[in-house]
């Protein structure tokens, strides 16, 4: 991979950072949008309401820099609330035009809340544009620049017509309300996203030349992994529609790209873990594929390779991050680790012992192991 993508890659893993600061178990959310952008694919994210699901989707696209369209759908939302009104002008000249002028149309990011509570007639736009990045009405034809549509909903729907509708996202998400152990650290990082601004860290350049760099990923050598995975999926009774399984593939190259490379491997499987569209095929599929996401990784979305595997390889980019997070983030010129900075290294050299023994450590998270335990010795 040319210096030019590492360092369009690492500007991404900024974007994640920014957006999910003092947001407690949102970077997830946050990674897989910036992976959905990357392959030019769209999420559903399905939970209940006050679960940040807008202001993850909000900072992302901010850190992005990109043109954002927002807007919670309802039953009477009129078409031209999304798409634009009538050109009244061009009307009286006997055309039917569209001004889509700061509109959906325009926009690169896009989030629709209440996704599934369009009419009819504003759910088959959005397939033209979801689809083929294209919309049209009366005489407007319009190209889209469209990078990533995130659409929300407190549940999948139980009509035909929607879930098909919910098929054109390829990429989905459950999220949950924060747990009770971490409800602290929710009140204390609420308490300072409040008076956080959001920084421009990327640009809808380095985004393009991360998705030009997909069709460019040699797949050989992972093709035959994927669909020995999608074989063991359809042994265990859990299908996929050949469009999500010939799509999946631009998730694998995309999760390449953002892994540094330009040969895919069997390291790369882990985002059909997010194609699958139910909540429990997501858990059942993690189990049916346990051996083969076991090499899981990825440095620049560690949260969501994390929840993919839930094995010991998938928690290295996020232990590695975290212990330099702890051990580089104190007072400049500090002597020795505050107590707060002991307290993590403590709380992160257990979770590194649990998931490893000490001739299987990796040789990047060993050296952090060593610091930590050196900051730990600083402190007693």
């Amino acid at each position: 991979m040319t210096a030019s993508l590492s360092d369009s890659a690492a500007r991404l893993r900024e974007v994640v950072q920014t957006a999910t600061r003092g947001m407690i178990g949102r970077e997830q959310l946050a990674e897989l949008i910036v992976l959905a952008a990357v392959a030019q694919e769209h999420l559903l994210v399905i939970g209940p309401p006050g679960t940040a699901k807008s202001a993850i989707v909000r900072r992302v696209a901010g850190a992005l820099g990109g043109r954002y369209f927002e807007y919670l759908l309802g039953r009477f939302t009129e078409p031209s609330e999304l798409f634009g009104p009538v050109d009244l002008r061009k009307l009286r000249e006997g055309v039917v035009e569209t001004d889509v002028t700061g509109m959906l149309p325009e926009a690169d990011v896009v989030f629709l809340d209440e996704v599934f509570l369009g009419s009819t007639a504003v759910l088959n736009t959005l397939l033209g544009i979801l689809n083929e990045r294209r919309f049209r009405r009366g005489q407007t034809v319009h190209h889209c620049p469209l990078r990533v549509c995130v659409g929300a909903a407190n549940a999948l729907p139980d009509d035909e017509s929607l879930a098909a509708f919910a098929d054109r996202f390829l990429l989905h998400l459950f999220v949950e309300p924060v747990p009770d152990n971490q409800l602290e650290a929710l009140l204390a990082g609420g308490w300072q996203s409040e008076r956080m601004a959001t920084t421009h860290c990327a640009d809808l350049a380095q985004l393009g030349a991360l998705c030009d760099a997909v069709a460019t990923v040699e797949m050989d050598d992972a093709r035959g992994a994927l669909a020995g995975a999608v074989r063991q999926l359809r042994a265990a009774g859990l299908g996929l529609s050949d469009r999500r399984i010939v799509k999946a593939q631009r998730l694998v190259a995309a999760a390449t790209v953002l892994a540094g490379r330009l040969r895919a491997t069997e390291a790369d499987l882990w985002p059909l873990f997010y194609v699958m569209p139910t909540q429990q095929s997501q858990l059942s599929a993690r189990e049916v594929l346990r051996d083969r996401l076991a090499s899981a990784a990825n440095p620049t979305l560690h949260a969501a390779v994390e929840q993919a595997a839930l094995q010991p390889m998938s928690r290295v980019a996020r232990l590695i991050e975290a212990a330099r997070s702890c051990l580089d983030g104190g007072d400049d010129g500090a002597a020795s680790p505050t107590p707060v900075q002991a307290t993590l290294a403590e709380a992160l050299l257990r979770e590194i012992d649990a998931n490893f023994a000490a001739d299987a450590l990796p040789e990047a998270l060993a050296e952090q192991r060593a610091r930590l335990v050196a900051a730990v010795s600083a402190a007693t």
